[in-house]
């Protein structure tokens, strides 16, 4: 097919603005000189060329991975691994030797190159075998994080000081910034894509793929090639980063997801694809810079600034859509039709469709034998598995492991974590959503309930249903920002995970007190009979789990829901509650955990839910839940905890570094969803 054809739909002339491809770097254009006039205004002094070269490279590190990202959203993908790229460049980057010239171009050229391999390993798996790239990148996140762990579990290495002035000096002494060259260079590479076949490709492909796929275009090619050059601009930051700062440091970017996500929203591109472009995304990453910056004039404490950063991803998401046909214009359309009709009385209350007959999903099909057989085959490899890993646990603990009751007493209160998080994050991605926000959710209710409970038993009596209450009360956030706002479950997720973080910063003042009560200890490492009371409490748990999922008409709408929602809701299902409350659930079960996690370990600590992200999500994918939603059963979810809590001890016997957890954690989502994914 030849160029001429795939241009023929831009038939504007060449002298006519494009006013949907300017609006958003121009809005976004706006604001930052506001904002820069409002710093400038409550900031002491002129401002100089120092300030213009701190500026310019304290933004550059998040400009250029908020390009790489955009280049991907621009097909419709999500890519979560960004912050883990990062840091495993910059990692590898300061360990390898610069005292030439030549070693200092070979740093970036393999830090661009270990971008640029991570992209492609995403894009393999989203674009050949079309996975979710959420779950992909999720899983390929921690992967990461595990090697960069084994590389430099501590911060270390140094950067050659030629490559530090190249990239971060002045490319004019007091005129002009090297960081403003890099940017530069950035978005004249941007442009040469832009202009291209693939960039043709690139938005014709987030637009509509399946319409991109009849004309002729290469989606499979342009979804790979987006996930190889948006790793490659992961690289450049991590290049960027260790000459800024001279050395490495393994989490380095593990803050900056949420960050990338702001920027890029703030800058005008779509997260539903193809709309957009990098120019917005560089301004909205120094905006975004720019409002911490008056935070700190403003002698704001540093707690707000992820605050900050995710109000200002919720704002822009939602002002993006605001539009003539988005959909929170279409939602209040929906509300004010609804309210007519109400007014209209009896005669006006007609629906396009009967809802007098009852819902579909509230009887059971005939079909339910072979749906127990499907169940069955989805459940089954997780226990299957569990018994291979005992028979391994036995073999290298040896004696009477895993026949001892002292074996399952030690296991009871780390599979109830998973256990509980398995039922919140089960029904989310049952409903065909997904909760990013489990991390803090489950520390800010920690820290919350060791705080008001301060060691007394008489508190927690109060203390643990208004904790339980709070987590509910952010699954209603969440639920209500994905179901009558319409923001992608992934973004309104990951900015309440900056905001709690946010808030449990500020409520502990960066150091979190008090204490559990001595009950809540008892629960998680007391006995009763020589039984842990945490065995009893999970036995009644499953079981009601089990009937909310299994048995009841909640559990059938949900499953509807994820199926098909626009089909569950013509069939009498209220989709918007449905999804408000399997938030509230998993808000629940989180803070739950929190709670939990107290009563464990005595006290609770900033950051106590971060290693239980991948595997609320790797457990009910190993249970045979389907990740695109519509199908699943919390036997195999139990199952999936049970596995993963094995595993763990299993691995706890070995000399494997405590890295290779994320590592095998990483491979195991991989492997399940690969194994899967014909039956979703």
């Amino acid at each position: 097919m030849s160029d001429q054809t795939i241009r023929t739909p831009d038939l504007r002339p060449r002298d006519q603005i494009n006013w949907s491809r300017l609006g958003g770097p121009l809005t976004i254009g706006i604001i930052f000189v506001l904002l820069f006039t409002f710093l400038q205004v409550i900031s002491p002094g002129s401002f100089s060329y120092f300030d213009f070269n701190s500026m310019a490279n304290g933004g550059a590190t998040l400009a250029l991975a908020a390009i790489g990202q955009t280049i991907i959203i621009l097909t419709r993908g999500f890519d979560l691994s960004a912050g883990a790229a990062i840091s495993l460049v910059n990692v590898v980057v300061a360990s390898i030797p610069q005292e030439t010239v030549g070693g200092q171009i070979a740093a970036v050229a393999v830090g661009i190159g270990i971008g640029a391999a991570i992209g492609a390993f995403n894009g393999f798996f989203v674009a050949v075998f079309r996975l979710q790239s959420i779950v992909v990148t999720l899983a390929t996140m921690f992967l990461v994080r595990g090697i960069t762990l084994l590389i430099m579990p501590n911060p270390g290495g140094s950067v050659g000081f030629e490559m530090s002035m190249v990239l971060t000096g002045s490319a004019i002494p007091d005129i002009l910034p090297s960081s403003v060259l890099v940017i530069g260079a950035a978005l004249a590479i941007w442009y040469l894509l832009r202009s291209s076949r693939f960039g043709i490709s690139l938005y014709a492909v987030g637009s509509d793929p399946e319409s991109a796929r009849s004309i002729g275009l290469p989606v499979m090619r342009t979804r790979f090639l987006a996930f190889v050059i948006g790793g490659m601009f992961y690289g450049a930051a991590g290049v960027f980063i260790s000459a800024q700062t001279g050395a490495a440091d393994p989490l380095v970017g593990d803050p900056m997801l949420l960050q990338i996500f702001a920027a890029v929203v703030l800058g005008g591109t779509s997260l539903a694809g193809g709309r957009g472009g990098a120019l917005g995304t560089v301004i909205g990453a120094y905006t975004l810079m720019l409002l911490v910056n008056i935070l700190l004039a403003l002698d704001v404490s540093a707690y707000y600034s992820t605050v900050v950063e995710a109000a200002a991803l919720l704002i822009a998401a939602a002002a993006g859509l605001m539009g003539a046909r988005g959909p929170l214009r279409l939602a209040f359309a929906q509300v004010g039709r609804r309210l007519t009709v109400r007014r209209a009385g009896p005669a006006g209350a007609l629906q396009p469709t009967d809802r007098s007959a009852p819902a579909a999903d509230d009887t059971p099909p005939r079909w339910l034998n072979a749906r127990r057989r499907e169940t069955l085959a989805t459940v089954l490899p997780a226990y299957i598995v569990l018994v291979l890993v005992l028979i391994a646990t036995q073999l290298v603990y040896g004696g009477n492991t895993i026949f001892s009751l002292r074996f399952y007493n030690s296991l009871a209160p780390l599979v109830s974590f998973l256990a509980i998080l398995a039922l919140g994050q089960g029904v989310v991605v049952m409903s065909g959503g997904l909760d990013l926000s489990v991390p803090w959710t489950i520390a800010f209710c920690g820290v919350l309930g060791a705080g008001l409970m301060q060691g007394s038993n008489e508190a927690a009596i109060w203390a643990i249903p208004l904790v339980l209450a709070v987590g509910a009360g952010i699954g209603l956030l969440n639920g209500l920002g994905v179901a009558a706002i319409g923001l992608p479950p992934i973004v309104m997720t990951l900015a309440m995970n900056g905001l709690l973080q946010g808030a449990a910063l500020i409520y502990s003042d960066g150091t979190p007190s008090g204490a559990t009560a001595p009950a809540l200890r008892w629960l998680m490492t007391g006995k009763l009979w020589g039984v842990a009371p945490m065995l009893v409490f999970m036995t009644i748990f499953v079981a009601m789990a089990l009937v909310l999922l299994g048995r009841t008409t909640f559990g059938r709408r949900v499953v509807a829901v994820g199926t098909n929602r626009r089909a569950a809701y013509l069939s009498g299902v209220n989709t918007g509650d449905v999804t408000v409350l399997v938030f509230m659930l998993s808000g629940v079960c989180s803070a739950l955990v929190g709670l939990l996690l107290t009563g464990f370990g005595g006290q609770a600590s900033l950051g106590m839910g971060d290693v239980y992200l991948l595997p609320s999500i790797a457990i009910i994918i190993i249970g045979g839940t389907a990740i695109t939603g519509g199908r699943g059963h919390y036997a195999g979810m139990l199952g999936g905890a049970l596995l993963l809590t094995a595993l763990q001890t299993l691995l706890a016997g070995t000399t494997l570094p405590f890295a290779f957890r994320d590592i095998i954690f990483g491979l195991v989502v991989i492997f399940a969803i690969l194994t899967l994914r014909e039956r979703h």
